[in-house]
């Protein structure tokens, strides 16, 4: 099977995709709950009957509480998500509350700002730390490689295919979160770096497999081109790579289904995350590696 024929067209889609979602990052940004951004949350229910949600908001505006997002909570509750609130604006909330009818509070989550601040940062330090490990890690585990490609440039295309693999999902939020109001929390960021493992595993296996390749080939002294190569190396890794992606997919999507609503978000985002990255790993950064190994030897035109 000669996969090498359709480079282009395995660099377009992830391209393509990659792109659609950096504009919809730029022209809807992703919705922080409140373990990101701070705020309150308060879930309440009416056993022995459950206003209408305008009736809800009706009572809450005259707190002047600023946004307060109402939305429906089992079958006989609601949740209220607001800005952070004081013990006095907290109880005048659930007296406005207990105006409708018997109201019992089910949980009441409360995170500052200043916290919310820190674990968005902490989140984004973990990423950095995982990019520059990854890049060290396969430029160390592949340094008995310089030929054609060194072995850095193995770990730089693995960073540019884990983009596009972080890319897809969080763009899908994105829209989520435009069109339905869906928040990422503090699981959404252990989602995306289970995604950064998972993926890069893939990864490193279809190097490995390279490597072998070209170490055999270069044993039996055949001269075989780099793209044959790597070709080759798709071939023997893809039964693999598709059946274990697969197994992992079955389960998150009866989570998805099945699972709790909790846990909902985070089974989409690796459900998501796991299809991309296991076609980033066969199809985008093997070709990029052939790409980058051809544009190495392209021939300079002499000036007349």
């Amino acid at each position: 099977m000669n996969l090498r024929r359709y480079n282009n067209y395995y660099l377009l889609i992830p391209g393509l995709l990659s792109l659609v979602a950096v504009i919809v990052l730029i022209i809807w940004p992703l919705k922080l709950g409140i373990d990101l951004a701070g705020g309150s949350l308060l879930e309440i229910s009416y056993p022995q009957g459950t206003p209408t949600i305008q009736q809800v908001e009706s009572v809450i505006v005259p707190l002047s509480l600023g946004p307060v997002l109402v939305q429906a909570s089992g079958s006989n509750g609601y949740t209220l998500q607001q800005r952070d609130l004081t013990p006095q604006e907290k109880q005048s909330l659930e007296t406005a509350l207990g105006t409708l009818g018997q109201v019992q509070e089910q949980q009441f989550t409360s995170i500052g700002p200043s916290i919310g601040a820190e674990l968005l940062q902490k989140g984004l330090i973990a990423f950095g730390l995982v990019i520059v490990c990854i890049i060290l890690f396969i430029a160390f585990a592949f340094r008995g490689v310089s030929k054609p490609v060194a072995s850095w440039k193995y770990g730089v295309v693995a960073i540019v295919s884990l983009c596009h693999d972080v890319l897809i999902p969080v763009g899908l939020f994105a829209v989520l979160g435009h069109f339905t109001g869906v928040e990422i929390s503090s699981l959404f960021i252990v989602a995306l770096l289970t995604i950064f493992g998972i993926s890069i595993n893939d990864k490193i296996v279809v190097f490995d497999r390279i490597r072998e390749n070209l170490r055999r080939n270069e044993e039996q002294h055949k001269h075989e081109a780099f793209d044959e190569i790597v070709d080759h190396s798709i071939m023997q890794t893809l039964t693999r790579s598709i059946n274990t992606s697969l197994t992992v997919v079955i389960v998150l999507l009866c989570l998805y289904f099945l699972g709790p609503a909790s846990t909902q978000d985070f089974a989409l985002t690796l459900t998501v995350g796991m299809i991309a990255g296991t076609y980033s790993s066969l199809l985008l950064a093997c070709p990029l590696l052939v790409l980058w190994e051809r544009s190495q030897h392209k021939p300079v035109k002499k000036g007349k």
